[in-house]
């Protein structure tokens, strides 16, 4: 069987690595859309950093939409953007 081939719950290495970062600021990096990191040289100054797989990245943002989304249900009697509404 190849690399190539998938099976839920298989492990393949290439789908645990993160994508390469996009610098957006001088101290901030984005791997995955809306995702914003502090640049891990940055941090690795005063914090030790460890690698993170990308599905669980993935996983924690998604985490943390839905707690969101179940605060926003629970709490608010509407959602209004920025730019819309009587405030403009």
């Amino acid at each position: 069987m190849s690399d190539d081939d998938f099976r839920p719950g298989r492990y393949r290495r290439q789908d645990e690595s993160p994508p390469p970062a996009q610098r957006v600021t001088d101290e901030v990096i984005m791997r995955f859309e809306h995702v914003y990191e502090v640049d891990p040289a940055l941090m690795g100054r005063h914090f030790a950093q460890q690698d993170m797989p990308a599905w669980d990245t993935q996983r924690i943002v998604a985490a943390r939409w839905d707690h969101l989304n179940d605060v926003h249900s629970e709490f608010a009697d509407g959602i209004t953007l920025a730019g819309e509404g009587p405030d403009v």
